[in-house]
């Protein structure tokens, strides 16, 4: 046994968890330190709006705490890709101000639909990943951002009125 541990504490050091180092959150293929992080951290509470004039605006690398309407009562900038039932659905859209153009994570605390609307229409998620026994993120998404300026954050289909998210930048990619 005595030749695991000091393989472990490199494994750690290197930013790489061990296979034994399980939990509810650790079963992302993406490195996520920067999402847990924040969900682990202090939330910013916002109310989501019925449409685009109302949105409240949020950053990148901020914790929020957002409340969502019922969703019959959402005039979306772009109709969401995925349809969900309004029947006990809530959602919300918010302005997401980003300092620069690229890639960006949407991290979420729970089920539910996420859409980015740049220029009319909406930005092609790049990825997915999702932890069904993690609520801290539960589900992330990335997009590129690149071609905008103004974007408009679109949460539709969840349960929760209240979701906890996070948007980020991916670490930079290891060759």
């Amino acid at each position: 046994m005595r030749p695991i541990l000091p393989l472990s504490i490199l494994l750690i050091a290197l930013g790489t968890a061990p296979a034994f180092a399980a939990g509810p959150c650790t079963g992302f293929k993406w490195d996520v330190s920067k999402e847990l992080a924040l969900f682990n951290g202090p939330s910013v509470a916002l109310s989501a709006a019925k449409n685009t004039a109302a949105a409240p605006t949020i950053g990148a690398d901020r914790f929020y705490q957002l409340q969502l309407l019922p969703q019959a009562e959402v005039a979306f900038a772009v109709t969401p890709a995925r349809s969900t039932a309004t029947d006990g659905a809530y959602a919300g859209l918010v302005n997401l101000k980003l300092d620069a153009p690229g890639s960006y994570r949407i991290a979420v605390d729970a089920p539910m639909w996420i859409d980015v609307a740049v220029n009319g229409k909406l930005a092609t998620a790049a990825d997915f990943q999702g932890q069904q026994s993690c609520d801290g993120p539960h589900k992330i998404v990335e997009f590129d951002l690149s071609g905008g300026r103004q974007f408009i954050l679109q949460i539709s289909g969840s349960a929760k009125t209240t979701i906890r998210l996070t948007v980020t930048q991916p670490p930079p990619r290891k060759l």
